[in-house]
C-alpha cells in the first residue's frame, strides 16, 4: 500500500485523530499543534520573513480550470503592497470540475477523507512560521498573534472539525442485518446498507481579520464529510488562503485524488463574485464570517444551501464588584488592546453602576473606575514596541476612519493615539478609544463599532446593568459576555442571563485568561443561539448538516 493513499494517511494519523475525538467529550485542555515558536525548526523560523518576501511581487500558482483573469491588490496594513497575483477560474468550469470529482471523493469513505484532512493540517503546521508572516501582513495582527492564531490555533480548530466529523460518521454503521420475528412464520430478514453522502459543493467565504482561524472550521468540516470546497478569501487577505489551498491540492494529488476538490476563487472589492457563487444551485453548503448585513443576505437568499454564519454583535462586560481592581483593569486593558479590538470576541460595552462598585479598599465611583481603566490601558501601552506587538495594525482603512467618527459619541475617557511601528513606519496603528456614555443612550452603544472603540456605560445599579445588557444582547447578539462580582448570588444571575440570551460567559477574569480568547477542543466559539451567529465553532450540529445518510435495503 502506498504511503500516501487515503487509508495509509488515516493509519499514520489515527492516534492523533482518536485523541482529538476523546478530548471533544472531556473538553479538557489539549493542543496538538504547539503555539511555542521555539518548537518549530529554527531554520524555518529564521527564514519565515524572507520566505514571505519571496512570495511578494510574484504570481501565485494554483491548479484551476479555465482561468478567466488574474486578480491582485492585497496591501499590508503595515504599509506596503504585496504585489501578488492569483488566477480566477471560470465559475462554471470550476463547479463542473468539482461536481465531476465529488463521487470519487465520496467513495474514498469517511476514514480515508479524515486521513487526507489530517495530513493537510499536519503539513500546514510544518509551515506555521511562514503562515504567521502571511497572516500578519494581510490581517494586520502582531507577529506573535498572527503566528499563534493564524497557524497552530487555526489548525487546532481545523482538527476539531475533522474530529467532530469522524465521530459523527463512524457512529453510522456501513451495513446491518435486520431480522424481525414473525411468530410461527419465518422472520423477515433484510440486509441494509448506509451510505454517507455529501450535500454537494461547499463555499467558504473568508474574512480579512482572521483569514485562517475563521476559514479552517468550515473548510475541514465540509471536506471531511465529502464535500468539495471552494475557498473564497477576502480580497485583502488572499495569501494565507492560497497557501492553504496549495497544501491541500498537493496532498490530494499525492493521494491519487483530483486536486480541484479544494480550490480557490479570489476576487477584488471592485468586482466581487461571492453572490454569484452563493446562489449557484450546485453550491450546497456555505460558511461565512463577516458583516451582519451580508450574513443575513446569505441566510435569506442562498436557500438551496446549508448556511453557517458568524456575524456582528455587541460583546459586553458587566461590573458589579471586584476583589482586585488593579488586576481587573489590567486584564481589561489587554482585552481592549489586543489586535486593536478587531476580534469578533472583543468587548465593546462595559456596564458600570453610577454609584460605583465595591472593592476590598472600599467603594470606587464610576469615574474612578473609568480613570483606573484608562490608566491601566495607558500604562500597558506605554512601551511602544510592546504596544505595536499587541495592537497590531488596523486591517481596513474603514476601521481606521471609524475611530475618528466615534469620538463624538460620548465623553472621552481615553483618546486613541496613532503610534509608529519601529520597523514599518507606514503601518496603521492606533491605541483604544474609550468613551463614557449614559445607560439611557442605548442607540449609541448598542450598535457594533468594529475596531478599537469601547463604551463605559453608566447605569443606575447592577440590576439596571443586567436589564440593559439583556436587551442589547437579545437584539444584537454577542459572542462573549463578561461578569465581575464578589457576590455568589450575582454570579448566579449572570449565569441565568447568559443562558437566556445564549452567550458564552466568563466570570471574574483577572489573570492570564481573557474574554476575547477561545481555546479549541474546550471552548465553543459562539453558540448559534443569538443574532451574532447561527452556528457554533465547533459542535456536532456544525458538522452533521453537511452530509446525509442514504440507505438501501434488500431481502436476504
Amino acid at each position: 500500500m502506498s504511503a500516501t493513499t487515503p487509508t495509509a494517511l488515516f493509519e499514520r494519523h489515527q492516534q492523533l485523530i482518536e485523541k482529538a475525538v476523546e478530548v471533544l467529550h472531556t473538553r479538557e485542555y489539549w493542543s496538538p499543534f504547539s503555539e511555542n515558536m521555539k518548537k518549530y525548526p529554527e531554520e524555518k523560523v529564521k527564514s519565515a520573513s524572507s520566505d514571505f518576501k519571496a512570495l511578494c511581487d510574484q504570481h501565485f500558482d494554483l491548479e484551476a480550470p479555465a482561468v478567466v483573469k488574474q486578480v491582485s491588490g492585497e496591501e499590508s496594513p503595515y504599509g506596503f503592497a504585496l504585489g501578488i497575483s492569483y488566477d480566477q477560474p471560470d465559475r462554471n468550469a470550476l463547479l463542473d470540475a468539482m461536481e465531476a470529482a465529488l463521487p470519487q471523493w465520496r467513495d474514498v469513505g469517511a476514514q480515508g477523507r479524515v486521513g487526507v484532512c489530517t495530513e493537510i493540517l499536519q503539513r500546514l503546521n510544518d509551515m506555521s512560521p511562514l503562515m504567521g508572516q502571511t497572516v500578519m501582513h494581510t490581517s494586520g495582527q502582531g507577529l506573535m498573534m498572527a503566528f499563534q492564531a493564524g497557524a497552530p490555533h487555526a489548525q487546532d480548530r481545523g482538527l476539531e472539525a475533522v474530529a467532530y466529523a469522524w465521530d459523527a460518521m463512524k457512529a453510522i454503521p456501513e451495513k446491518a442485518r435486520w431480522e424481525k420475528p414473525q411468530g410461527k412464520m419465518d422472520p423477515l430478514v433484510m440486509e441494509k446498507k448506509f451510505h454517507i453522502v455529501p450535500r454537494g459543493i461547499a463555499l467558504v467565504v473568508g474574512c480579512s481579520t482572521f483569514p485562517t482561524w475563521n476559514t479552517y472550521p468550515g473548510l475541514f468540516a465540509s471536506l471531511a464529510t465529502g464535500n468539495p470546497v471552494i475557498v473564497k478569501p477576502h480580497p485583502g487577505s488572499i495569501l494565507p488562503a492560497a497557501l492553504t489551498v496549495k497544501v491541500a491540492q498537493e496532498v490530494l494529488k499525492e493521494a491519487g485524488l483530483p486536486s480541484c476538490l479544494v480550490s480557490m476563487m479570489p476576487d477584488t472589492a471592485e468586482e466581487p463574485v461571492t453572490k454569484e457563487l452563493a446562489l449557484d444551485p450546485r453550491v450546497q453548503v456555505i460558511d461565512f464570517t463577516g458583516s451582519s448585513s451580508f450574513g443575513n443576505w446569505l441566510e435569506e437568499n442562498a436557500r438551496q444551501a446549508r448556511v453557517f454564519t458568524e456575524k456582528a454583535g455587541v460583546n459586553s462586560i458587566i461590573i458589579d464588584s471586584v476583589s482586585d481592581l488593579k488586576a481587573v483593569t489590567k486584564n481589561l486593558a489587554f482585552t481592549l488592546s489586543l489586535y486593536s479590538g478587531q476580534m469578533c470576541t472583543t468587548t465593546q460595552a462595559i456596564y458600570v453602576p453610577k454609584g460605583g462598585i465595591d472593592t476590598p479598599e472600599g467603594k470606587v465611583s464610576f469615574d474612578e473606575f473609568a480613570q483606573a481603566l484608562a490608566t491601566a490601558t495607558s500604562k500597558f501601552l506605554s512601551d511602544n514596541d510592546r504596544a505595536c506587538m499587541v495592537l497590531g495594525a488596523i486591517q481596513s482603512k474603514a476601521t481606521e476612519a471609524r475611530i475618528d467618527e466615534c469620538r463624538s459619541l460620548g465623553e472621552i475617557v481615553l483618546d486613541s493615539e496613532k503610534r509608529e511601528h519601529p520597523k514599518f513606519p507606514d503601518a496603521r496603528i492606533h491605541t483604544p478609544l474609550i468613551l463614557k456614555v449614559d445607560g439611557q443612550d442605548k442607540a449609541t452603544y448598542s450598535e457594533e463599532r468594529f475596531g478599537p472603540v469601547s463604551f463605559l456605560i453608566a447605569t443606575e445599579d447592577t440590576d439596571d446593568s443586567l436589564r440593559l445588557a439583556r436587551e442589547v444582547l437579545k437584539e444584537q447578539g454577542a459572542i462573549t459576555l463578561g461578569f465581575y462580582s464578589t457576590d455568589d448570588q450575582r454570579l448566579d444571575e449572570a449565569e441565568e442571563l447568559a443562558k437566556d440570551v445564549k452567550v458564552a460567559l466568563s466570570n471574574n477574569l483577572d489573570g492570564g485568561v481573557f474574554v476575547n480568547q477561545s481555546a479549541a477542543f474546550s471552548d465553543f466559539h459562539a453558540t448559534g443561539g443569538n443574532p451574532a451567529a447561527n452556528a457554533s465553532l465547533t459542535d456536532t450540529a456544525f458538522v452533521v448538516n453537511r452530509f446525509v445518510v442514504v440507505q438501501s435495503r434488500r431481502h436476504v
